[in-house]
């Protein structure tokens, strides 16, 4: 039978639409069947992490863990600079905080909040609030700031006592270093006692040394014992490259403690004083002036009716000029409370800062070459 040439094409692409089609359903139930299998694995939920095989201390660690970190802050603050047009600037800076009570105040570092316009906390159960400053002591580099729960339940951190601390024992910082919030970072206590100058007239008195990995961010975090107290302030590094070098340094909490009781009863810190001025001697100064000692704070004026005053201490009676500088010369020259050495304006502030308002010392004092001891009753701001 003789087909005619149209036919004969239909015929063929017939043929060969019915080749192309058995052909698809053949791969397709070769394969088909495995692709659902496979978008199924991927969007099948993760098994929740075990804690089979972790050893003690590894449990404990997850366990402080999860229960300090709802508490802990993000604090993210926003003030307004201006460039060499006048235009303001927006910047922002952040750091770390902890819940302490249930009435929503977070203890931090001034420096931390210092200048800010506005302050945003987020939790770590990622809830956020505006935070209201309450008050700051920024001698010891501490601040707290308060943010309104509306009767949201929390779990405040507990705070411990820094007192009985021992080098070794082991140590856990939370924190946000960069950004990220809610890092945990561990280590040991590396020694205690330091005096860390973070500023020209702020330093850390009795500094907690960590090798807690701590870095920018971290500041104004908890520091935990074992226990999940809070024993420190995360507050410096020693970071000659810009980063961590294994050396932190916190604030004690007992520290932290007392300045928070006092901006929450009093509205701000009561610190001790001397009432008195004056200007530490260098060699020169001394020898010109043909004292006795050559080390010291030469005392220039004593405020009237005040602690020093009180106690028999002498401010100059006569100003001279030692360079560019007028001095008031004349008065006694301290050189040392309760037996220790005072050799300039920084010693002095590291013991008062140690004392209360209220509390007697002794200064040790020179007058007309001879040494004078003087008890003190130190008055409070």
């Amino acid at each position: 039978m003789h087909i005619s040439g149209s036919k004969g094409r239909a015929i063929r692409l017939l043929a060969i639409g019915l080749i192309i089609g058995l052909g698809a359903y053949w791969a397709g139930s070769r394969w088909g069947q495995q692709v659902p299998s496979v978008v199924n694995a991927l969007h099948s939920p993760s098994p929740a992490p075990s804690e089979a095989g972790l050893d003690a201390t590894e449990l404990e660690t997850v366990r402080i863990y999860r229960q300090a970190a709802p508490a802990v802050a993000n604090v993210v603050t926003r003030t307004v600079e201006y460039d060499f047009f006048y235009n303001p600037v927006p910047v922002e800076g952040a750091g770390s905080g902890f819940l302490m009570d249930n009435d929503g105040h977070i203890l931090t570092n001034y420096h931390v909040v210092q200048g800010a316009q506005t302050i945003e906390v987020t939790l770590g159960d990622q809830s956020r609030y505006k935070g209201k400053l309450v008050g700051s002591d920024p001698n010891n580099d501490i601040a707290l700031i308060q943010i309104d729960l509306a009767g949201r339940k929390v779990t405040p951190l507990t705070l411990g006592d820094s007192r009985n601390l021992l080098v070794g024992q082991r140590v856990l910082a939370i924190g946000n270093p960069f950004g990220f919030q809610s890092t945990l970072t561990t280590g040991v206590v590396s020694s205690l006692g330091r005096t860390v100058q973070t500023r020209e007239n702020t330093f850390i008195d009795e500094a907690i040394q960590t090798d807690a990995s701590i870095n920018q961010g971290n500041s104004g975090g908890p520091l935990l014992n074992s226990h999940g107290e809070v024993i420190g302030i995360n507050s410096a590094i020693y970071a000659p490259t810009g980063t961590t070098a294994g050396i932190g340094f916190a604030i004690p909490i007992n520290t932290a403690k007392r300045v928070a009781d006092d901006l929450i009863t009093r509205g701000r810190v009561r610190h001790a004083t001397l009432g008195a001025e004056g200007r530490a001697l260098w060699p020169r100064l001394a020898e010109a002036l043909n004292l006795a000692v050559q080390q010291g704070i030469l005392i220039e004026r004593v405020e009237p009716d005040g602690p020093a005053a009180q106690a028999g201490i002498r401010g100059g009676t006569k100003s001279v000029l030692a360079g560019m500088q007028e001095l008031r010369v004349g008065g006694d020259v301290l050189i040392a409370i309760d037996a220790k050495q005072i050799t300039n304006q920084s010693d002095l502030s590291l013991l008062l800062n140690r004392s209360q308002p209220g509390d007697t010392v002794t200064v040790t004092i020179v007058r007309d070459g001879k040494k004078v001891n003087l008890p003190v009753k130190l008055g409070g701001d």
